[in-house]
């Protein structure tokens, strides 16, 4: 798998605009992009730490991922993600490794980015997002 960094931590949140104060005044951040993700029922918030970005999401529907994340286990780190580039090589690789797979192909998520997830119950509890941004080649 070719991985280039660590591309953003999730965390999920309750309120995007209070979650947004906190990281700006608190870290001196300074969030530099709000998106809906429709399909994902989700919100996000993006700030960019080196070469890491934090991404706060809301959810816009409580029966959509975050929101069922939220509801069982609180507000918090979500999943980790990397940037690789061959997302769809990396998912091969990946299930040929005996990783169980969330996403077979991928999909479309925030800032235009191809992204695929890997299901926490083969990974040792961390929800892994494998993310490949096509528009850097």
């Amino acid at each position: 798998m070719n991985i280039s960094h660590i591309e953003h931590i999730g965390i999920a949140v309750k309120d995007l605009q209070e979650s947004i104060v906190y990281w700006e005044k608190v870290f001196g951040l300074k969030c530099y992009a709000i998106e809906e993700v429709k399909e994902q029922r989700v919100k996000t918030a993006f700030f960019m730490i080196g070469q890491t970005k934090i991404e706060l999401l809301e959810s816009t529907d409580p029966e959509g991922p975050i929101g069922k994340f939220i509801e069982k286990k609180g507000e918090g780190v979500h999943h980790l993600a990397f940037a690789v580039k061959g997302i769809e090589e990396a998912l091969a690789e990946t299930e040929a490794n005996g990783i169980q797979l969330i996403d077979k192909t991928p999909r479309k998520g925030a800032e235009q980015m191809d992204i695929a997830f890997l299901h926490p119950k083969s990974t040792f509890g961390v929800l892994t997002e494998l993310c490949e941004n096509k528009n850097l080649k």
